[in-house]
């Protein structure tokens, strides 16, 4: 078969989906314009839906609840609070409250630099609401993990894509070196970034630990995430969405609550994400993520010259 994308990926799972198990696939203008970034195979099973938000995330939710697994495709994350208050209100507490599941496959989708309404990375609004499964896969091998937990339960998910992980074909290996003075967390699109960071890092004999998150909710502490921060002693969440109150803020505080170890939080800023300068506010890229990083380090050592040493902190 060759390298998969993770374009390819998704669009064989929805092949399958629509053609095997009476799947459908839900969304506005999935065939008029690029069939999702190429994501979208040609075949029975596609409803395209009116330029009605709400409407159409209400339909989504009333086919999960028969039984179809509908994918419902917003083409930009944006476009997620007009469609939230079905998924919200509905799909996620159905189950809680009235004991039938509404399993519906949300693909979310972000970007880079297509407008202020076009731009948005917010899967950390739907971590906030119970009842959401929340991944960001950037790989061909993690979509195929989360489409399989997806059909082996009953919970609506939230895909978080991003446009930039369509053409990748590698996975994401983690990334662990001896004597670590910090550990990289990243998330979304900001994963094809941090690798460079930690490179800029070295050159300057500064050791990062790299750790790549694809389950944002349930966020699960296991040792393949706390033992390389427990070694390094600090760590940096990097993230596509907006860090106050994002889900770079939510991870740090859980990581640091269960380690004891300051962990700090890098996303967009508390500004409109626009299309050109001076308003871009990017995801975190290689050079941000490097400076911040050092400057972690550098409180770290000041800290530690005036007597505030991890263990004294620690009592």
């Amino acid at each position: 078969m060759g390298f998969r994308t993770v374009a390819d990926t998704i669009r064989e799972i929805t092949r399958a989906h629509l053609t095997e198990n009476d799947g459908l696939l839900l969304g506005q203008s999935i065939t008029a314009v690029g069939w999702v970034n190429h994501t979208v195979p040609d075949c029975p099973g596609i409803v395209e839906l009116p330029m009605s938000d709400v409407a159409g995330a209400g339909i989504a939710v009333g086919a999960a609840l028969v039984g179809r697994r509908p994918i419902f495709v917003v083409r930009f994350q944006d476009f997620l609070i007009l469609n939230g208050s079905p998924l919200i209100f509905y799909a996620a507490k159905t189950k809680e409250l009235h004991g039938k599941s509404a399993p519906i496959f949300v693909r979310a989708i972000g970007a880079e630099g297509i407008g202020p309404v076009h731009s948005g990375v917010l899967h950390s609004l739907f971590m906030h609401f119970p009842g959401f499964r929340v991944v960001s896969p950037m790989t061909p091998g993690e979509y195929e993990e989360v489409w399989k937990a997806f059909m082996e339960n009953d919970d609506p998910m939230i895909v978080s894509e991003h446009r930039a992980s369509f053409s990748n074909s590698e996975e994401m290996g983690d990334l662990l070196v001896e004597g670590a003075d910090i550990t990289l967390y990243a998330i979304s699109s900001p994963r094809f970034e941090v690798a460079k960071a930690a490179q800029m890092l070295e050159a300057e004999g500064i050791r990062c630990n790299v750790v790549h998150l694809l389950w944002l909710k349930p966020f699960v502490l296991t040792d393949r995430i706390t033992v390389p921060l427990n070694r390094s002693r600090l760590g940096l969440i990097i993230d596509a969405g907006y860090e106050i109150a994002g889900a770079s803020q939510s991870i740090a505080y859980t990581l640091g609550r269960a380690t004891g170890h300051p962990v700090n939080a890098l996303g967009l800023y508390d500004r409109t994400k626009c299309l050109c300068p001076p308003l871009q506010n990017k995801a975190p890229e290689a050079q941000r993520i490097f400076e911040a990083a050092k400057g972690m380090l550098g409180e770290n050592k000041r800290c530690w010259s005036i007597g505030y040493g991890k263990e004294a902190s620690l009592g």
